[in-house]
């Protein structure tokens, strides 16, 4: 009786520590089980995180290259307000300048008329003996003209 005791003793103790190892073999399978998986969501995430930063670059470099055509059309835009703001300078200049021209020779048109007065306004009718005098025929036949091509150098 000792013998099956004992080879029933035996056999609970191999079949204990067979199911310890069991037990051990499938813990040992989840761990690496869980290892495998926990490196391919690490795995994920990194390349996660290198797809975001590559998009990120790539939205850096849109962003520069169209600050810098924006800049680019600034500073064309610029210059081309300076350029016209210098040519409006010496067209307001030419203008003064023919307006001056202008209003002398109205004046000496007007002192050149023999019934007119030195104080009466440019509005003053225009005498009926002026149209003996040559002066005045010229002055109301034909307008002062002025041009601008005289400021050309």
């Amino acid at each position: 009786m000792a013998s099956s005791s004992g080879t029933s003793s035996g056999s609970s103790t191999l079949q204990s520590s067979g199911s310890e190892e069991d037990l051990q073999q499938v813990i040992d399978q989840r761990k690496q089980k869980r290892m495998l998986s926990n490196r391919e969501s690490a795995r994920r995430s990194r390349m996660r995180k290198q797809k975001h930063l590559d998009d990120l670059m790539a939205q850096v470099a849109h962003l520069r290259k169209e600050n810098n055509q924006i800049l680019t059309s600034i500073n064309i835009t610029t210059q081309h307000y300076l350029t016209i703001e210098a040519e409006n300078s010496v067209l307001r200049a030419q203008m003064e300048e023919l307006s001056h021209r202008l209003q002398s020779l109205n004046e000496i048109i007007n002192c050149l008329n023999p019934g007119n007065n030195a104080f009466e306004t440019e509005d003053s009718q225009i005498n009926t003996d002026s149209f003996i005098n040559p002066w005045n025929l010229m002055y109301l036949n034909q307008p002062i003209m002025a041009s601008a091509d005289i400021f050309q150098y």
